[in-house]
């Protein structure tokens, strides 16, 4: 496990289109007309169907081509090959990426109830409680949040990083893998949660609710910031104004975010209600929360040295609603 571990830009480039879900058809003629084009990373239920299902993508003076990405992780590397010049990403993942030297910031940060962050057990599990997960193997994506509530629960429960099996799988093969019994546990997040939860595949054994900050970002990379400021400025502000709306139309959102996204309506708005994300100024508290994640990381051995997460947020970016 050796987050410093940097492969080559293309192999990153390489790897991160294999699992990136690309539409660039029209990007192509975009800079041939001299329109500026965002290339922007997303994961799924993100930023996409928030600002499609809110009406956010009407009337841009560019273009976006979207890439979608399973998890964090994958996304990161495609920030670091810039692959993508942006994209949400929770504060577990970012503190990875910078310590593996990729040259990004947050540029917007949201907070939101941790709950659907949480590790999973069948619904018939003897496990009740996270110091039942002694022994135990636990699935999840190396680097992301879910290997951040894991650590975060079987600490804050005594028990020592080695005294579980962590198996590092994507969502697809991890829920695969609890069902199928192969695995013990499954630590994911929102919508993976409420999708598990709603098909009654698994119960919440352990949530992230008191155990994380609920942070997450909208990143950028140095260069994209240098080069598409304003643009990158609109397309935050459309995300915040989306997400408003979001909340001032429960259900037509949940409905449409269940279409985009390809869940049950229950599952989407079960998600969706309880995560109450709200865009935030990038504040002291905002940057010491952060800086908490990067100590605990350092504290359990993911990343070999201090990390000083200040000179990694650009506080130039508004976020008003």
């Amino acid at each position: 496990m050796n987050p410093h571990h940097n492969p080559s830009r293309r192999q990153l480039l390489a790897r991160c289109l294999a699992v990136a879900v690309a539409l660039p058809a029209f990007s192509l003629q975009a800079r041939a007309q001299g329109r500026p084009v965002l290339k922007a990373g997303d994961q799924k239920g993100g930023l996409r169907a928030l600002l499609e299902a809110a009406g956010g993508l009407e009337g841009l003076g560019y273009d976006i081509q979207w890439s979608e990405f399973p998890a964090a992780a994958p996304l990161a590397e495609a920030l670091n090959a810039a692959a993508v010049d942006s994209g949400p990403i929770g504060d577990a993942p970012l503190i990875f990426a910078l310590a593996a030297g990729t040259r990004v910031k947050a540029i917007g940060a949201n907070r939101s109830d941790s709950y659907g962050t949480a590790v999973l057990v069948r619904p018939d599990s003897p496990l009740k409680t996270a110091a039942d997960l002694k022994g135990k193997s636990i699935a999840t994506n190396r680097g992301s949040i879910g290997h951040y509530v894991t650590l975060k629960a079987i600490t804050a429960a005594g028990l020592k990083p080695e005294e579980v099996n962590i198996r590092f799988l994507a969502p697809a093969d991890a829920k695969l893998a609890l069902t199928q019994g192969s695995v013990d546990a499954w630590a994911t997040w929102e919508p993976y949660t409420a999708l598990a939860e709603v098909s009654r595949h698994a119960r919440v054994l352990v949530s992230g609710r008191g155990l994380l900050p609920g942070l997450s970002y909208l990143a950028a990379t140095d260069a994209a910031i240098a080069a598409k400021r304003p643009v990158l400025q609109d397309f935050l502000q459309r995300v915040v104004k989306a997400q408003l709306w979001s909340y001032r139309n429960v259900d037509a959102y949940s409905a449409a975010l269940a279409r985009i996204i390809g869940i049950p309506p229950e599952a989407a708005k079960l998600q969706f209600e309880r995560r109450q994300q709200r865009w935030v100024s990038i504040d002291a508290q905002v940057i010491a929360d952060q800086q908490g994640t990067a100590d605990f990381y350092r504290q359990v051995g993911l990343i070999k040295q201090p990390l000083d997460v200040k000179g990694t947020f650009d506080t130039g970016f508004g976020v008003a609603g």
